[in-house]
């Protein structure tokens, strides 16, 4: 009755997840939701009643223009004409899958990587062959060696603030990858939700930035430091992909949202928009502090961690080897919801050891409270582990 396509379809965990940990009792570390209290306000007052109407495919020509002048500012060489409204940056990854992939087609990307970009290519059947992150970022002679051998027709990368390590790319290796992948022409897709949710000095030239030629294609969302039901995010893309990418939307949603595109182009313009990000940034900074102390006092024999330079996850590598899945149904008994690290590997292991802890949706006293009971479980599934092998023994 149904396509072969459905045969891969799969739920995310994440969403799955979304319903039960907006409970308020809920502690949650799962999902990566901006604080309702960081958001701007949203005015509408002088909504224009042209915005009632249908708009353009590739978006409201002021947000284009105010979206290309950032980008540009950032070093990548973009036109308003290569700028296209999306309706969230997932929106990109599924135009991006569209265009390049195929049953078996074989897709380049972080080990671990963003769990809903796992999800969407491998709707449309992608083959995985998964980079290994470091504190650095890829290995480069391993992308070279992989693309040699194998020839991906996409390679997908989120270099800053990586989304679920926190990982952000070095200076060196984001020179190197960029010209890895100029060399080879393989198409790129970098994914950049994070860049302004920054904290301490780090490198966040786009890779995009240093190529000259090639196609590529560079995402961006509102969804991290505006407000995210509007649903409002971009992508800038080569010449060589951009009428493509404008075909498919036209096949898919004939455009996104005028009001939101109104809302954010009239917020991106404006005097408040420097201090609302100097205001954000401090806030997650604080909260991420707070996890960082936190886990420092409950996790500190349990597991590792890197303090992330921006964005909003820790990614905390478990020392023992514990069931992810049983730990999570035992912390949801208690109230508190993170998510296990499996799920953001498209090749998955049996066990990762790892755990993404989201900091922004939790003020300082519930991450000390939810960390202490998130301590408390796996140290209670270590001792019963314990008992079951000196009894087998």
């Amino acid at each position: 009755m149904f396509s072969e396509r459905v045969e891969r379809l799969t739920s995310s965990l994440i969403r799955e997840l979304l319903a039960l940990t907006q409970q308020p009792e809920v502690i949650s570390f799962a999902g990566g939701l901006p604080a309702a209290e960081a958001m701007p306000a949203l005015n509408l007052a002088e909504l224009p009643a042209a915005m009632r109407q249908y708009g353009p495919t590739e978006g409201e020509p002021e947000l284009r223009e105010r979206i290309a002048e950032h980008v540009s500012g950032l070093g990548v060489r973009c036109q308003p004409e290569q700028v296209l409204i999306t309706s969230g940056s997932q929106q990109g990854l599924d135009l991006a899958a569209k265009l390049f992939i195929d049953k078996g087609t074989p897709v380049a990307l972080e080990a671990p990587s963003y769990l809903a970009a796992i999800q969407g290519f491998r709707l449309f059947g992608a083959r995985f062959l998964e980079l290994p992150l470091t504190a650095q970022g890829i290995d480069p002679e391993e992308l070279r060696r992989l693309i040699a051998r194998d020839r991906p027709a996409l390679l997908y990368l989120i270099p800053t603030f990586q989304n679920p390590s926190g990982v952000c790319y070095s200076e060196a290796v984001r020179a190197e990858v960029a010209q890895i992948v100029e060399e080879s022409e393989v198409p790129l897709l970098e994914d950049d939700p994070y860049r302004e949710l920054v904290y301490q000095p780090a490198d966040r030239v786009p890779l995009c930035a240093r190529l000259e030629h090639g196609h590529w294609m560079m995402m961006g969302t509102f969804s991290k430091t505006g407000i995210p039901g509007l649903r409002i995010g971009y992508v800038v893309a080569s010449e060589s992909l951009f009428p493509y990418l404008v075909r498919l939307k036209q096949c898919t949603d004939l455009h996104s949202n005028r009001i939101g595109q109104w809302w954010n182009a009239r917020f991106l313009g404006s005097p408040e928009y420097p201090a609302h990000l100097e205001r954000l940034r401090a806030f997650y900074r604080e909260r991420r502090d707070a996890m960082a102390e936190g886990l420092e006092r409950h996790f500190r024999d349990l597991a590792e961690w890197n303090v992330p330079g921006g964005g909003l996850f820790f990614w905390v590598r478990l020392k023992h080897n514990c069931d992810a899945h049983a730990l999570l149904a035992k912390a949801l008994e208690r109230k508190v919801a993170f998510m296990p690290g499996e799920a953001f590997y498209a090749n998955p292991t049996p066990w990762s050891g790892c755990m993404r802890l989201n900091f922004s949706h939790a003020g300082a006293e519930r991450i000390e409270r939810g960390l202490a009971i998130l301590a408390e479980v796996i140290r209670e599934q270590l001792a019963a582990r314990s008992r079951v092998t000196s009894v087998e023994m």
